[in-house]
């Protein structure tokens, strides 16, 4: 009985692993469903387009504007303008009337509620004049305000799509198969799914470990720097833990695992960037709280001034009714719909070009109020590659440049990131090397001009119990820098220290950051000797070591309490999660494809000194749409009293399509504003 209920769990146990990583790769695709949004608005915007053509030359106050009289008119126009504005009204229009009804169930009204009103008045006032209402038809207006708004929601659309596809790329950092060994001792190549807790896998050189588990036999080192921040390959033998997603380095081993589905590191990743992403995605953006209070004006004022001109005026209901509708034509949002996507087009075409990729506009509004950057270290302040620093000489008649050339020819046989480090330090080629081997997790040796040659950690000379003492080896760890020793013949003839190279613009940029009152941070998964070396090289404000992705995702939400607006800049996994946190998260875009997709904006140079460029950018982006906001509201605001009649005893009064040549006449001024957009890269 309780075998069969332990089998009953392990069963449930492996559906619930097996729908884990389904729903992995599955739920990943939820990006579609923006996919699918944002070309519906770019397909609806050019089908409404055609028509559009016919809806303007067949509308008479277009006609006058361009002194044609009625020399395009013909019997039955109106009637085919109606046609025309009819398709683009339920086609192109469809989005908007929809969001109507889901901005008003939720009580939120907001730009679709307005575009909505907008477009509806229009449609239903010229329908009227057309069927012989007394009025003037600007069914162009309808077309027009249809187009610019599905044009509006195409740019915007587009510019945030995206972000849900971290999670696909997060994914793919697990392989589909793993070599499970059978109870008989036989290897056989399964799916992932089919792993279970205790199964023994065989891991081979250059693989990526499947799931989490500990090392049961064998010996390697480990690329977890993608996971954890560590930029130097982690030593693992029998005991020892590995990650899934991580890669295997030169050395086989079996492991057995631990952990699977949604109790693996790499899933718990995956829930941290989701939270994260769906904390954020509730801000609303400046123009919709524009939009909120311009529906109240809209429709305030509207039913106001039929109101005003039916019971206190004692006007007909016509001219009530146009003067009704010219308050909504005068309330419709063009240049409102287009203030902040026009500003966001320009900048991001300027950024561009200037190597800024922005993908999150209310991210990048927010990244003019930035106070405080948190760096990630590898890969982002730091080339995430290793470099030899310093070269020691013990004996052996060798000099240093000679010493580095005899490590160099050992290590051109290895894969491994020390030795490309040792290997980039030697500007020609390299002696011809016999009998190489690759010492796991220790190093590697071969025979160099008749030498015995051995390029070890400082684990094999304690193994060996080979003593190589100098007074110079301490501070070079004490700074987190790597030392290896070369051994001629079996005697240490010198030493290498290596260190991940500090990228030449870091100084810079975290100088320009500081002087713009900027904290600066640095967040590592690296081991506290390196991370304090880098923050006294670059004389960082704070430094926090050690740390893994959910740390570095709460480290962020510490410091955003002290009331800060803080931006996270990364390149890795280990990053995702506080770039998702962070109210800007900024990517290295030599970077991992997950933290790109999680990042509101790319440093596509890979250049941290962009970081300070992204501040002015954000800064001269956010007055331009300020400048555009203020004309497009304030407009509106002057210019509905004058269309509600309030100059009608002075004779002055403002007809819709008046109102509508008008309103036009703002957005062309929000256009070309946007287009004066200046930006200097630092």
């Amino acid at each position: 009985m309780d075998h069969s209920h332990h089998r009953g769990q392990n069963d449930r146990k492996a559906h619930e692993d097996h729908a884990v990583l389904k729903t992995i790769r599955q739920e990943t695709r939820h990006y579609d469903h923006h996919a699918h949004n944002v070309g519906d608005f770019k397909r609806r915007f050019w089908v409404s387009l055609i028509p559009t053509v016919p809806i303007l030359g067949l509308s008479p106050i277009i006609q006058r504007f361009l002194g044609l009289g009625d020399a395009f008119r013909f019997t039955g126009d109106t009637y085919v303008l109606f046609v025309f504005s009819s398709f683009v009204f339920f086609y192109g229009g469809y989005p908007f009337l929809k969001g109507i009804v889901s901005e008003l169930k939720a009580a939120r009204p907001g730009m679709m509620t307005l575009i909505a009103l907008a477009i509806t008045t229009a449609y239903v006032y010229s329908s009227a004049v057309v069927f012989k209402l007394p009025g003037e038809v600007f069914f162009w207006e309808l077309a027009t305000l249809i187009d610019i708004m599905l044009l509006g929601h195409w740019i915007e659309m587009k510019s945030v799509m995206g972000a849900s596809r971290a999670l696909e790329e997060l994914a793919r950092l697990m392989p589909s198969e793993a070599h499970k060994i059978q109870s008989d001792g036989t290897v056989t190549d399964v799916p992932l799914e089919e792993l279970k807790v205790g199964d023994k896998i065989l891991i081979k050189p250059g693989e990526k470990i499947p799931a989490d588990g500990e090392v049961v036999e064998g010996e390697t080192s480990v690329n977890e720097a993608m996971l954890t921040g560590e930029s130097k390959p982690v030593a693992k033998k029998t005991k020892g833990k590995v990650i899934g997603g991580s890669i295997n380095g030169e050395g086989s081993i079996t492991v057995e695992i631990q952990k699977t589905g949604r109790d693996s590191y790499l899933s718990q990743v995956i829930d941290l960037v989701r939270q994260a992403q769906e904390s954020k995605s509730r801000t609303q953006d400046l123009s919709n709280r524009a939009a909120l209070w311009l529906t109240l004006i809209a429709v305030g004022a509207g039913s106001l001034t039929l109101f005003v001109w039916l019971a206190l005026a004692g006007k007909g209901f016509a001219f009530a009714l146009e003067r009704m509708v010219t308050v909504m034509v005068i309330a419709c949002p063009h240049a409102l719909g287009l203030a902040v996507p026009l500003v966001v087009a320009v900048s991001t075409t300027i950024s561009a070009k200037k190597g800024l990729l922005i993908r999150n506009r209310a991210a990048f509004e927010r990244a003019r109020k930035i106070q405080a950057i948190i760096f990630d270290k590898t890969g982002t302040l730091t080339e995430g590659r290793f470099g030899v620093t310093d070269t020691l000489i013990f004996d052996g008649g060798l000099d240093k440049s000679e010493l580095v050339k005899y490590a160099a020819s050992v290590e051109a046989h290895s894969e491994h990131p020390i030795a490309k480090g040792i290997g980039e330090a030697v500007s020609g080629a390299v002696y011809p090397v016999e009998e190489f081997k690759a010492i796991p997790g220790k190093g590697a040796q071969g025979r160099v001009n008749g030498r015995d040659v051995k390029v070890v950690s400082p684990g094999y000379l304690k193994e060996k119990k080979i003593e190589a003492k100098d007074a110079r080896i301490e501070p070079l760890s004490a700074q987190g820098k790597t030392v290896v020793f070369v051994l001629l013949d079996g005697k240490p003839a010198g030493a290498l220290a290596l260190a991940d190279i500090i990228r030449p613009e870091s100084r810079q940029a975290i100088s320009r950051l500081k002087e713009l009152g900027v904290q600066c941070m640095m967040l590592t998964g690296d081991n506290r000797l390196v991370a304090k070396w880098v923050a006294d090289e670059l004389g960082l404000d704070d430094f926090f070591a050690e740390v893994l992705p959910q740390e570095k995702a709460e480290k962020v939400k510490e410091i955003q309490s002290r009331g800060l607006v803080v931006a996270m800049t990364g390149d890795g996994v280990n990053d995702a999660p506080a770039l998702a946190q962070a109210d800007v998260g900024i990517a290295i875009g030599a970077g991992t494809d997950v933290a790109i997709e999680t990042a509101d904006i790319i440093l596509v140079k890979s250049n941290p000194l962009d970081a300070v460029a992204i501040l002015d950018l954000a800064r001269a982006t956010y007055k331009k749409m300020a400048q555009n906001l203020a004309w497009a509201t304030g407009y509106n605001a002057f210019a509905i009293p004058l269309a509600a009649g309030v100059l009608y005893k002075y004779g002055i009064i403002l007809s819709p399509a008046w109102g509508a040549v008008l309103m036009s006449l703002s957005t062309v001024i929000v256009a070309v504003n946007a287009r004066f957009l200046k930006f200097k890269q630092s």
